[in-house]
């Protein structure tokens, strides 16, 4: 799921050395005769509990505080599906590219993410069709014999991570047979990986910009190093081909391929794992998707309930109104997409899984200009997890407790032990 980068990281917060999440809720008052009465929320993204399960925080924030102001990322949250759909949408009021607010973006970071419409359209059109061309059956079908092959390695095994041996391995090879490039070395793309989605939440933890930045050079050599060989096939081919469409320089095109790969593997993980937690928690739902008619709806339900992709930012480019909420020019305004997925007004039922919802307009893809370049891709890539899961050697179980990464921006688990024995 090649999905822009979701980020709660703030480049102009200047707040270091407080309590990471700390809220002040500007928004929710009550006039009481002379006195007004400020409500006060705690929201701490990386809280243990808030980890564990974010969705009793996202339900309360949406019921008490909808638009509130985030004192440490110095950000204006959105927790209502309808007022996130909109920040997505209006790209001229909301802002992807900060330059248009006067912010410098260097250049090792400049992509389709640092671009609004129009000068974005050539650059997205180039990948968009490029992805489309793509032969997403055959990749399919590669998938699927690898999955089954490392499944046949497992089956015997007391317990086994299926975040190291099956979700990272399995979202590496299904990128890598994307673009049409060599795996990378597992161990060292993780590092990469890791520290890329770390850099996301800089905004609450600015001591990860640094290592984050590091990462994302280690990423643009590598595949500078793709572009410049003499042969190259699949996507990567396509795109060094017709990179003279983009009618941008070079720099944005190769970058892109960076966001491209690294979305690709970083989602790819992340959901992988959540989505095999997810069915074992509801056993009864993986046994149904053996119907293949609920495979498309299903997948975009598993990702709904439970996808990785927490929010993204964007900048106010004038004042406006967020409900009664003003926002002011220059100011950051974080849509929250797990807590719009599970908003009443626009699913019933939001806290159950519903294999064939519909109509089903998540925003676990993003939405508008900057939604997904390959969501379709992403899906196949899922079905064929989860195909994998129902053609296993025996019915996956829980070997352990699961433990969740130390990340905001992107819900991933970071150890998910479990085992096909009985």
């Amino acid at each position: 799921m090649h999905c822009s980068a979701f980020g709660l990281e703030n480049p102009k917060n200047p707040i270091c050395g407080r309590r990471p999440g700390r809220l002040m809720n500007r928004v929710n008052r009550q006039s009481m005769g002379d006195q007004t009465m400020t409500r006060t929320l705690r929201y701490e993204p990386l809280d243990l509990r808030t980890l564990t399960d974010p969705y009793p925080v996202y339900r309360q924030l949406r019921d008490e505080a909808p638009v509130f102001w985030h004192e440490q990322m110095q950000s204006w949250v959105l927790t209502r599906y309808r007022d996130c759909r909109e920040v997505l949408r209006n790209h001229e009021l909301f802002a992807r590219d900060r330059r248009r607010i006067g912010e410098e973006v260097p250049e090792f970071r400049q992509s389709v993410q640092t671009l609004d419409p129009p000068e974005q359209g050539a650059l997205r059109s180039l990948f968009v069709n490029t992805l489309h061309a793509q032969d997403f059956d055959e990749i399919g079908r590669r998938a699927r014999n690898r999955i089954a092959e490392l499944f046949g390695h497992l089956a015997d095994r007391d317990g086994f991570d299926w975040m190291k041996e099956i979700a990272a391995p399995i979202s590496l090879a299904i990128s890598a047979d994307l673009l049409g490039v060599q795996e990378p070395d597992l161990p060292s793309y993780i590092s990469i990986s890791d520290a890329l989605a770390r850099r996301m939440d800089s905004g609450l933890l600015p001591a990860n910009a640094e290592a984050g930045d590091r990462a994302r050079g280690l990423l643009n050599t590598m595949v500078k190093a793709w572009f410049d060989a003499e042969d190259c096939s699949g996507a990567l081919g396509d795109i060094r081909q017709d990179a003279d469409k983009a009618r941008v320089p070079d720099h944005y095109v190769r970058n892109t391929t960076s966001v491209l790969f690294n979305a690709s593997f970083g989602t790819l993980y992340a959901t992988a794992g959540n989505v095999a937690l997810t069915l074992l928690q509801h056993p009864e739902a993986l046994e149904r998707l053996r119907d293949e008619r609920l495979l498309s709806t299903g997948v975009d339900e598993l990702v709904r309930f439970d996808g990785p992709a927490q929010g993204t930012s964007r900048v106010a480019t004038r004042r406006t109104m967020i409900g009664t909420t003003v926002v002011d020019p220059g100011q950051i305004v974080l849509p929250l997409l797990a807590a719009a997925n599970r908003d009443p007004e626009e699913f019933p039922q939001p806290d159950e899984l519903v294999l064939d919802r519909s109509p089903n307009r998540h925003l676990g893809f993003g939405w508008g200009p900057h939604a997904c370049l390959g969501a379709s891709f992403g899906q196949v890539a899922v079905k064929e997890i989860i195909r994998g899961l129902l053609a296993a050697p025996g019915p996956l179980r829980l070997a352990g407790v699961p433990t969740r990464r130390r990340t905001a921006t992107v819900r991933s688990l970071d150890v998910l032990p479990v085992t096909f024995r009985p």
